[in-house]
């Protein structure tokens, strides 16, 4: 693993989950963690319950667009967690590979994907005690 690590976030349309968990990610980690995410079919845009939960923690996802899944991202990537794109990922030897089984927020109210919200926020604060000890103090 490079001295920052990398993570890549994987869903289907990263428009709630994998968008979700990088948000949490690159807040948590203040730049000690790079941070990216993508789709394996892409949305045209962000969930708009998922946009309102994350603003409650002031976290702004209103300008975020979700992006393609590609070799490039994977391969730059040194842990690889995906939320329910099935074998749509590619996999590359020395790659760590996690899969975080978590509802998907499509069709969910806010009071829904709050809950969703949370668990990966949970998850996400593990995987930085993890990566960078010094970042989750």
């Amino acid at each position: 693993m490079s001295s920052t690590p990398e993570v890549l976030f994987v869903c289907v349309h990263n428009a709630g989950r994998s968008q979700m968990a990088a948000a949490l990610l690159h807040y948590r980690a203040q730049g000690r963690v790079t941070v990216r995410s993508a789709g394996s079919a892409p949305a045209e845009t962000i969930n708009p319950a998922v946009v309102l939960a994350m603003a409650e923690l002031d976290l702004d996802l209103s300008q975020e667009f979700p992006k393609p899944l590609t070799t490039e991202a994977v391969e730059a990537a040194d842990v690889v967690i995906t939320m329910g794109c099935g074998d749509a990922c590619p996999v590359f030897p020395g790659k760590r590979y996690l899969d975080w089984e978590l509802d998907d927020p499509a069709g969910k109210a806010v009071e829904e994907v709050r809950a969703v919200r949370d668990e990966i926020d949970r998850r996400v604060t593990g995987l930085l005690a993890e990566l960078a000890p010094e970042a989750a103090q």
